[in-house]
């Protein structure tokens, strides 16, 4: 058995690692890596034939994850995905919203008095995107799925994202069985609306990965604390407007979740609240249909007071002139719109119309990358650029990681523990910088782990 890792080897995007037996080659995962200057061309060209791989294995819906699956198959691959019914859900919208950003970046655009030129040509089209929906297999947690006589899977529910799954696979190479665990990406405990991380069992190898390996979440408030805090500051005492950058899936409905719960404890005043994304919309009644597997607390909440995701004082926008009349909106208002890190979306035009307003307060609750305009305003450059204007920066800039979901520092080391350190032969530490990398190697060598980080390309044989 060889494991070659693809993709997010010492960075975060691109997860793709290829499990090989002597007549099976499993795919896990398959996502955009978003790290190289010329990404299309990158992700484009794969590192194996497609047309070799026999399976593809999905462990959650993000675009780091699944959005070359259709690249995948215009190459070549003919085989299944296997996947749970929540991911399913997630990753046809997650991958039609990304065919929806590869033909706006393709459209031309005005270059000046020389004309126009084109965009970087769409990885896949839409027609791709289905043919990816028709080849998923879908199957529920903690149910072992046999893939051939000598393969098979669980799906453990690991938390981070509706439908999010570890895979472990139990092989028998010549009467000798063998187990290997794909973590995903892990959430993090007591978080809004998603279960808690389940534990694993013991297998021989955990390739897992580390995106904050090397720090701690906040733990100085919780998220109802920081909430009731700022939307008070930012709503009542001033009055203004809060906007909150957010991803459409997962993020979003976490903050609609919390903020219903503080309304109706009374903890909040009655103020407009607008979820100002079409994909968030959507995104949100995948998140009813498969409502079984929200947390307790949601569940409960749902039992005496109903649907957690829809209130009196909520508006979900998917009219883009009804999105632009909200700038006419002079009331105190909490405007949550995607995208999260600000490239793009229609957050683009609040900010426009906002980002000069000393009455407003731009709340991230999630990880802006190096280049993205969302980095630029938490390092605080004091004028950015908007449709083609240099606009001064008056409004407060905020943010907090309560609304991460990733597990940190501690819980990733307390989901590796629950590997016996004497029986699992190596863990193999991926989907993280090398900073993160190197912090978290040390903490697991220090608790009697044996550790690779992995490199891209290297095949590493599993004895």
């Amino acid at each position: 058995m060889k494991l070659t890792i693809w993709g997010a080897a010492q960075q975060v995007t691109g997860s793709m690692h290829l499990l090989q037996t002597d007549n099976y080659n499993i795919l896990v995962d398959c996502g955009l890596d978003y790290e190289r200057d010329t990404w299309i061309e990158k992700n484009e060209a794969f590192p194996f034939s497609p047309s070799t791989i026999d399976l593809v294995i999905l462990t959650h819906a993000h675009i780091d994850h699944s959005g070359n699956i259709p690249t995948l198959i215009r190459h070549g691959f003919e085989g299944q995905i296997l996947c749970t019914p929540a991911t399913a859900d997630l990753t046809e919208l997650l991958l039609l919203d990304s065919v929806n950003v590869f033909l706006s970046k393709q459209r031309k655009k005005r270059t000046g008095r020389r004309g126009f030129s084109e965009g970087p040509r769409p990885l896949y089209l839409q027609k791709h995107v289905m043919e990816t929906v028709d080849r998923f297999v879908t199957i529920g947690f903690n149910k072992t799925f046999q893939i051939n006589g000598q393969i098979s899977l669980v799906f453990i529910p690991i938390g981070h994202l509706l439908g999010a799954a570890a895979a472990v696979l139990t092989i028998d190479e010549n009467g000798i069985k063998k187990t290997i665990a794909f973590s995903g990406d892990i959430g993090r405990k007591n978080y809004p609306v998603f279960q808690d991380p389940e534990t694993l069992p013991q297998v021989d190898y955990l390739v897992c990965e580390s995106t904050y390996g090397g720090r701690i979440h906040q733990s100085t408030q919780t998220v109802d604390e920081l909430l009731t805090a700022t939307v008070n500051e930012v709503c009542l005492k001033n009055p203004g407007r809060l906007i909150i950058p957010a991803f459409s899936v997962g993020r979003t409905q976490a903050m609609v979740f919390s903020l219903n719960k503080l309304f109706n404890q009374g903890r909040l005043p009655r103020i407009k609240v607008f979820v100002d994304s079409p994909l968030a919309g959507y995104a949100t009644d995948i998140f009813r249909k498969h409502h079984a597997l929200l947390n307790q607390e949601a569940q409960e909440f749902y039992t005496k007071l109903g649907d957690e995701f829809e209130f009196e004082n909520l508006e979900y926008i998917h009219d883009m002139n009804v999105s632009k009349a909200i700038s006419n909106y002079y009331e105190p208002c909490i405007i949550i719109s995607s995208a999260g890190m600000l490239e793009g979306g229609r957050i683009q035009d609040h900010l426009y119309y906002n980002i000069s307003n000393y009455y407003c307060t731009i709340l991230f609750i999630g990880y802006c990358s190096k280049g993205t305009l969302g980095h630029r305003l938490l390092r605080g450059d004091p004028i950015v650029n908007l449709r083609h204007r240099e606009l001064s920066v008056f409004a407060s800039i905020k943010q907090t990681d309560l609304f991460s979901g990733h597990a940190d520092q501690k819980g990733l080391l307390d989901f590796v523990k629950q590997q016996n350190s004497a029986k699992i032969k190596k863990v193999f530490l991926v989907h993280g910088e090398i900073a993160s990398m190197l912090s978290f190697k040390t903490l697991l060598s220090e608790h009697g782990y044996s550790v690779e980080i992995a490199e891209r390309g290297r095949t590493y044989q599993l004895d």
